[in-house]
């Protein structure tokens, strides 16, 4: 086996086995807990300038296909890993993980202590580090590794997104979607496929718009609601988007789920800040405060909304049981609101999938 190093700001060097793709790569270092959703995680966009560890140590026993990427190809910068399985067996595999990482020339590196890493990232932070399966210099990866930048400040949602309004409909695996009865125009932040087939199981038309298109165009596509997705980086590094948004909240119902709640929360107004280590993963707690139930949800960020910061008009509706962070907001008079995780949960428990159906009878009124 090839020899990889992962190496922290910090200092730390961690050595093990390559698997994926020969190179390098840069990013910070983050930590995910779910046992299953490899392939959702390493495509979700909102790990883009990420480099992911995976807390469960046994990873790639079943494999990828086709219908569990969550976009068209790998968004991690890098992925980190106790032990890989190189056979799987699933009888969904079309191919293994670290073939499919090679395809979209992204390394990884397994054979570390990825409950040291974890327990660093909780008590220190996360932090810029290299992924490196071709230096022999572990201390040089290290000094170039204090060089990277933070992730606040970062623009990660430019570039993604489609430049033209492009209409979805491809399928889920489960038949043919029912007949639309709204019309959605869905912001692509950095979106997930399977927040996409959510909306259309619930009964929409969903037209995906890029992160640079304006109110006035989003208004002449002349749909029932708008949908802000989830995406990377710092809210308040992404140029114009909150202030479109704030144009819409007066003329269409909106729903905003991670990136697209923090961008809602910066149209009213309100700040986001950087959390210590985020919520990644597929076990986070979170109470509804008007229903007093408690979800388990699928979360994918680094950045919070402060609450003490929203204006009189909006109100929190949910929050995260582990740290009290804001999980969700909505407006006290407009049919306006969203959650900081993932209701379409791919891969993930299906607690909160009524808010897709919330936001319908919002359209609906």
């Amino acid at each position: 086996m090839t020899k990889a190093y992962l190496a922290l700001a910090d200092g730390t060097v961690y050595e093990g086995e390559a698997f994926g793709a020969d190179g390098e790569r840069a990013g910070e270092v983050v930590f995910t807990t779910p046992m299953a959703g490899y392939q959702e995680v390493a495509t979700d966009p909102s790990y883009r300038g990420q480099i992911v560890c995976m807390t469960y140590p046994l990873i790639g026993n079943y494999g990828v296909n086709a219908l569990d990427a969550e976009a068209a190809r790998v968004h991690v910068e890098g992925f980190v890993v106790r032990e890989y399985t190189a056979r799987p067996s699933s009888w969904r595999a079309e191919g293994s993980f670290g073939d499919y990482l090679r395809r979209h020339g992204v390394p990884g590196i397994q054979g570390i202590d990825t409950r040291a890493l974890t327990r660093k990232l909780r008590t220190v932070g996360t932090m810029p580090g290299i992924l490196s399966t071709t230096a022999d210099d572990p201390a040089a990866l290290v000094a170039r590794a204090r060089a990277l930048p933070g992730m606040s400040g970062q623009d990660l949602v430019t570039g993604l997104g489609p430049e033209a309004p492009v209409e979805f409909d491809e399928p889920d695996g489960l038949g043919p979607y029912p007949p639309a009865r709204r019309h959605v125009v869905a912001y692509d932040l950095g979106m997930k496929t399977s927040i996409l087939r959510q909306l259309r199981r619930a009964g929409c038309r969903v037209t995906v718009v890029g992160p640079r298109t304006t109110a006035d165009e989003v208004l002449r596509l002349d749909p029932d609601g708008v949908f802000l997705s989830n995406g990377p980086g710092d809210p308040a590094a992404v140029p114009g988007i909150a202030e479109e948004v704030r144009r819409l909240v007066e003329a269409r119902p909106i729903f905003g789920i991670c990136l697209g709640h923090q961008i809602l929360a910066r149209a009213f107004g309100a700040r986001t800040y950087k959390l210590k280590f985020g919520h990644r993963g597929v076990n986070q707690p979170v109470k509804d405060l008007a229903t007093g139930r408690v979800e388990i949800t699928t979360h994918n960020h680094g950045f919070a909304v402060d609450p003490q910061s929203l204006p009189d008009d909006v109100t929190v509706t949910h929050v995260n049981l582990n740290d009290r962070t804001c999980e969700g907001l909505a407006h006290r008079r407009l049919p306006v609101f969203s959650v900081q995780y993932h209701p379409e949960a791919a891969a993930g428990p299906h607690d909160a999938r009524y808010l897709f159906e919330r936001f319908m009878k919002a359209m609906e009124r």
